[in-house]
């Protein structure tokens, strides 16, 4: 168990004396504010300015780069900065650390990308429940990866939903959703940008219908529900004879993780950005159809694909033209597969 506090005695009066003096009609919630990645933080921003933020509960330091050194979460980079108590529990489930959620004394907690499951014993602790930001239109894309898959399978729109926390993996009741599309370039990181700025406002919705014993529960379809599972590196490999839309979806959803991934010229080469040209070829996919000033026409399963940025290992991420520039390439060139022991 660790907990960690930035800051003297003054300066955390001074951030309960900001909380209790934000104008408004909604009342002041006590809030155990539990996330972990980026995601996480601008919900965490907007309930430290709206609420009373008693703890921040995030994963342990992970080992992270080349170095291997453990880095802290980007939630607790954010509280600690802004003189909030950080827990960075080891186990959940041991009595100790639900002991510690009773000292807290939470009216409510509230949940971003925290990345753990929890049980009904640490679950009961606050009596008016917990808050859920999930960045899909649940029932839709349960699961770890909501984001990453919702690009990945060619979805149009997503959005992010509020939802009540029950044993099941994001089953709970929805309190409120809101809608977005997914513009047809937009990688996962820019929409995580996106969904979550959502989310925090959307947060700061649902804390005063709770607060005011008015938030809805709308039980999710179980007809309607789909998983998104763990991403993982190898998602990012390209198979060159999939349809062009479906390797321009993969570029999109493994950008700025994994990033999609190939072999060119005997090395790996990641793929950054492309667009998808629908008229058909009988080229080999992979193989390079034609260079233009700006891009490399490259043959697919099922259509071509313009690469528009690219990057070879050891060198830096180039536009297409700059790469070309330094490295010029010929209609007839291919681009391969990573083969399974690659």
């Amino acid at each position: 168990m660790r907990i960690e506090s930035a800051g003297n005695g003054e300066e955390e009066d001074d951030g309960i004396n900001r909380w209790r003096g934000h104008s408004g009609d909604d009342l002041v919630v006590r809030i155990v504010y539990f996330g972990t990645p980026q995601l996480a933080v601008p919900t965490l921003n907007a309930v430290a300015e709206h609420h009373e933020v008693v703890a921040v509960v995030t994963q342990p330091d992970r080992p992270r780069g080349r170095s291997g050194k453990p880095a802290p979460p980007a939630v607790k980079t954010w509280a600690l900065e802004h003189g909030l108590q950080v827990h960075q529990p080891e186990k959940l489930h041991d009595g100790v650390f639900e002991a510690w959620l009773r000292e807290q004394n939470p009216e409510l907690c509230v949940v971003a990308a925290y990345g753990r499951l929890l049980k009904q014993p640490v679950l009961d602790v606050p009596p008016k429940g917990w808050l859920n930001l999930h960045p899909s239109l649940l029932p839709r894309w349960r699961g770890p990866s909501p984001i990453q898959t919702a690009i990945l399978e060619g979805d149009t729109k997503t959005g992010v939903t509020i939802m009540r926390i029950v044993l099941e993996m994001d089953a709970g009741d929805i309190v409120l959703q809101k809608e977005t599309p997914i513009t047809p370039e937009e990688t996962a990181g820019e929409l995580t940008v996106r969904l979550a700025d959502m989310g925090a406002a959307l947060m700061i919705e649902a804390i005063a219908l709770v607060e005011r014993d008015a938030a809805p529960a709308i039980p999710q379809n179980p007809a309607r529900v789909t998983i998104s599972k763990v991403f993982e590196k190898s998602h990012g490999r390209i198979q060159w004879a999939e349809p062009a839309q479906r390797i321009h979806n993969r570029v999109r959803a493994c950008n700025p993780w994994p990033m999609a991934q190939c072999m060119f010229r005997n090395r790996f080469c990641r793929i950054l950005r492309t667009l998808p040209i629908h008229t058909p070829t009988d080229a080999t996919p992979g193989a390079v159809i034609a260079v233009e000033k700006d891009c490399i026409i490259v043959a697919t399963g099922h259509g071509r694909i313009a690469v528009t940025e690219l990057q070879m290992a050891g060198r830096k991420a180039l536009d297409a033209s700059a790469f070309l520039r330094g490295a010029p390439v010929t209609p007839g060139e291919r681009f391969e597969d990573i083969s399974d022991a690659g």
